[in-house]
């Protein structure tokens, strides 16, 4: 049934204090309202946009469940504390009484709550748009040929600000960036770490020590040089992303070597659209096992999100179990595999690069695979110090940085 629009409550151009949404990071713009009515179980909103005016209906219900004030959000954790099922249907089976003051919407409802929403809150949430405001985390982008690593040093990282910003932007839309000219005293890859997130534990603990050991359980704690690969593949959940931070590097040798699984997947997918599709459909076994551990998982090589893009990569090796597909599946599921092998190990799509003492690497383990030369221990010393954090933490901290950097330049 439709409700013809009543009267509109109207307002001057000039907007008053901005109205507490309980929202982190700002909100407020210079958009007051200027006319606001009731239709068909709708408020509706203009706004003085310049030299124009701009409409938007709001249901009553979403209206009622955005309400900030401090019955309905806690007012510490800005969490609900409102259950919409708890509502009495009959308060939004009437227009509330309306009220535009200062530019902001104001609704009194038939039960007698009071809700107040900011101008600027209410423009940004307008329900034909998309997203409320453009998103802060990039997409992914795969490397171009000669792809250059965003570097930041150590200490600008440290501070904060634009420089932490910067690195976190990158780090999010390449899978790859680096610190410099940092101490190597240890230990720096916690203080890294902590300005992110807690540091993710797997069956090699916490943060690990990357070392030629006398009797290593895993490829990494030996001398010997690492095809590239994706870290623990054998988990449901592999670890997002790892750093490495390197405290010496003065044995011959040992090169680090990257390579973006994203840009590799979508050479495939370019030369060999077969191959490609079977290492996005067929899952195989990865495991992982020593006295202590045996984790096991089947998964695909290439994983694809609903929109048929590359999201994902888990390629290794050392953790590629036995090969259990049915006969006809075989010999072209080892095709294809070499085929994506073969362009990985190609020189258009690796970056070499020789850490030194002080410098970091961070990487989107779930993209990016990384390998390197072999090295000689009796020529010097090679000691790298690593850990994972979670993805979500490092948007998150993306999220923060931004929303510091943009109250500290009010």
């Amino acid at each position: 049934m439709t409700t013809s629009l009543l009267p509109p409550a109207t307002a001057g151009a000039n907007l008053g204090p901005s109205v507490d949404m309980k929202e982190y990071g700002a909100y407020a713009l210079d958009l007051p309202i200027v006319a606001a009515g009731y239709a068909e179980a709708c408020i509706q909103v203009d706004w003085q946009v310049m030299d124009t005016i701009e409409s938007a209906a709001f249901p009553l219900l979403w209206l009622r469940d955005h309400c900030a004030c401090d019955a309905c959000r806690h007012p510490q954790t800005y969490e609900r504390t409102q259950f919409i099922i708890d509502l009495d249907p009959a308060c939004l089976e009437v227009a509330p009484a309306i009220d535009v003051a200062d530019g902001h919407l104001g609704l009194t409802w038939s039960d007698g709550h009071v809700s107040r929403f900011d101008a600027g809150w209410l423009y940004r949430l307008r329900p034909h748009q998309q997203a409320w405001q453009p998103s802060i985390v990039p997409a992914n982008r795969a490397w171009a040929e000669n792809f250059s690593a965003h570097r930041t040093d150590f200490d600008d990282y440290m501070a904060g600000g634009g420089a932490r910003l910067d690195w976190l932007h990158a780090l999010c839309r390449d899978g790859f960036a680096i610190l410099q000219n940092g101490p190597s005293e240890g230990g720096e890859i916690d203080r890294v770490a902590a300005t992110i997130g807690p540091i993710r534990a797997t069956n090699f603990g916490g943060r690990f020590e990357v070392f030629s050991k006398p009797k290593p359980n895993n490829a990494a704690y030996t001398a010997l040089g690492l095809e590239l690969h994706t870290d623990l593949t054998n988990w449901k959940n592999p670890p997002d992303i790892q750093m490495l931070y390197c405290l010496a590097n003065d044995a011959q040798g040992g090169e680090s070597i990257f390579a973006d699984g994203v840009a590799v997947a979508e050479a495939l997918r370019q030369q060999d659209p077969e191959a490609f599709r079977l290492l996005a459909e067929t899952a195989i076994d990865c495991r992982f096992a020593d006295e202590d551990s045996d984790i096991v998982v089947r998964a695909t090589v290439i994983h694809l999100d609903e929109h048929d893009q590359v999201i994902e990569v888990r390629f290794n090796n050392w953790l590629r179990d036995n090969l259990r597909l049915p006969p006809a599946q075989i010999m072209p599921w080892y095709r294809a595999y070499l085929a994506f092998w073969k362009i990985l190990r190609s020189p258009r799509y690796r970056l070499d690069l020789r850490l030194a003492a002080g410098e970091m690497v961070a990487f989107d383990n779930r993209r990016v695979l990384h390998g390197r030369k072999s090295f000689d221990p009796q020529t010097g010393r090679r000691h790298l110090q690593g850990c994972y954090v979670d993805y979500d933490m490092v948007e998150s901290a993306l999220r923060v940085t931004a929303r510091q950097s943009h109250d500290a330049s009010v």
